[in-house]
């Protein structure tokens, strides 16, 4: 969040710079089975981003000692490719990959049916190709997909999407320059059936108005991503 308010990020009619109305997601394309040698799949186009997540496991948890009694490890490894942004990205783990995959672990665990898997290790690999923002959003609810695909049992899959405040508006998925220029940031990991919640943050400062705002835009767009998200595993690319 760089709170430039100089920087103006939508006009008197309410249009943002990238033609959405502040409600509007950036479009969203899935489609599952994109890597062969993985037990499941998914890559999703958001906005500029793309992110593919692929699932191996159940299997043995190695080394023995995270093995836990009874149930399944999720094994989760969120990462940028090098050549995601303009700025070469330092290959490897960083501390913002470590969060991120921390994050994206817990929130997959409050679905993941892993008392099936006593012992066992279910990993997950989500790698960013192309960064615009919100990635850990599309990250999360890539490999949500990825791991329905994989026949993992779960209650429910899990959608993140961020809303946020630029030029003291509200709106909905965030992109680049509005992430990069605006007052306020707000990701949520929902269960699209239920309405609960997974997990939560925020950068930047809202009011109570405007963050009761952020979080109806959010529960509203993870209602039509989930649709999106259906439709792509029933068959083919949404």
């Amino acid at each position: 969040m760089g709170g430039y308010g100089d920087i103006q990020m939508i006009d008197e009619n309410g249009i943002r710079m990238d033609g959405r109305k502040a409600g509007d997601l950036r479009p969203i394309e899935i489609e599952t089975g994109v890597i062969p040698v993985a037990d499941g799949s998914a890559r999703v186009i958001w906005g500029n981003n793309h992110a593919v997540a692929a699932i191996y496991g159940p299997m043995e948890a190695h080394p023995r000692k995270i093995q836990r009694q009874d149930r399944a490890v999720l094994d989760v490894r969120y990462n940028m490719a090098p050549f995601s942004t303009s700025d070469r990205i330092r290959p490897g783990f960083n501390r913002r990959s470590r969060e991120i995959s921390k994050v994206t672990a817990e929130a997959l665990e409050s679905v993941v049916l892993v008392e099936m898997y006593p012992r066992s290790k279910i990993r997950v690999e989500i790698e960013i190709l192309a960064a615009e923002a919100g990635t850990r959003c599309v990250g999360i609810t890539a490999a949500s997909v990825a791991l329905a695909h994989a026949g993992i049992p779960m209650t429910d899959m899990v959608v993140s999407v961020a809303s946020g405040k630029i030029n003291d508006v509200v709106v909905c998925d965030l992109n680049k320059e509005e992430d990069n220029y605006g007052e306020a940031d707000l990701p949520m990991g929902i269960l699209p059936n239920s309405g609960e919640l997974v997990f939560l943050q925020m950068d930047g400062d809202l009011s109570q108005d405007e963050f009761q705002k952020a979080w109806d835009y959010n529960m509203d767009a993870a209602q039509g991503i989930h649709e999106i998200m259906v439709d792509a595993l029933k068959g083919g690319e949404s």
